[in-house]
């Protein structure tokens, strides 16, 4: 396959290219300081460019079989009052209907799930400018065409451990965190698998 990856410098994002370049897929990271990726590989190609912008993203996708999105926004600028994600969305869906791409695979958070507990209403609270931003975003995705699947991950960490369970619609039990690696696993299965179309996933180690 031809995956295309935003957010490809952050930490979802590189784990996205190292997995997929140790499956026989062509990789082409989007990015805005193509400086940043500093893996070689003749599978990969590096373009750049800024994920706001419709007519760069469009050139970019033609050809590709599926758009992985890792894009978010990091402390401190997350917890104050933002749109990337949601601009990024917006983007991302029209340039994907002009190029004639319709697989997407999109990275959001476990907090958007209705989850009760002071656990969860304490995340909620710390995270509320990102959920705000992603719930708009996902509300973009959902209303298209396009064969989307929205992955809501917990607390992430670093690690190489790429297991992962997937259920639709809610968190898995005792769900409270997983690695970077094992969102980037998630993306590209279900990219490869055509699973969860359609579909709003809750993902945990």
């Amino acid at each position: 396959m031809r995956l295309f990856v935003l957010g490809a410098t952050g930490h979802t994002g590189s784990q996205v290219i190292d997995i997929a370049l140790t499956r026989p897929h062509d990789v082409t990271a989007f990015v805005r300081s193509p400086q940043k990726i500093r893996r070689h590989d003749p599978r990969l190609r590096v373009v750049e460019g800024d994920p706001r912008n419709i007519e760069q993203l469009s050139q970019a996708l033609a050809g590709h079989d599926a758009v992985l999105s890792a894009l978010g926004v990091r402390p401190p600028q997350a917890f104050c009052a933002h749109t990337l994600v949601e601009a990024c969305a917006a983007s991302t869906v029209e340039a994907m209907a002009r190029s004639g791409v319709n697989r997407l695979v999109l990275v959001s958070a476990a907090v958007l799930f209705p989850q009760k507990g002071m656990l969860f209403a304490f995340f909620r609270t710390l995270l509320k400018h990102i959920a705000r931003d992603l719930t708009a975003a996902e509300d973009i995705v959902r209303s298209t065409s396009l064969d989307w699947t929205i992955a809501r991950p917990p607390r992430l960490t670093n690690g190489s451990d790429a297991a992962y369970r997937a259920v639709r619609d809610a968190l898995p039990a005792k769900g409270f965190s997983m690695t970077f690696r094992a969102v980037a696993a998630f993306m590209i299965d279900a990219a490869e698998q055509g699973t969860f179309v359609r579909e709003v996933v809750g993902l945990a180690r």
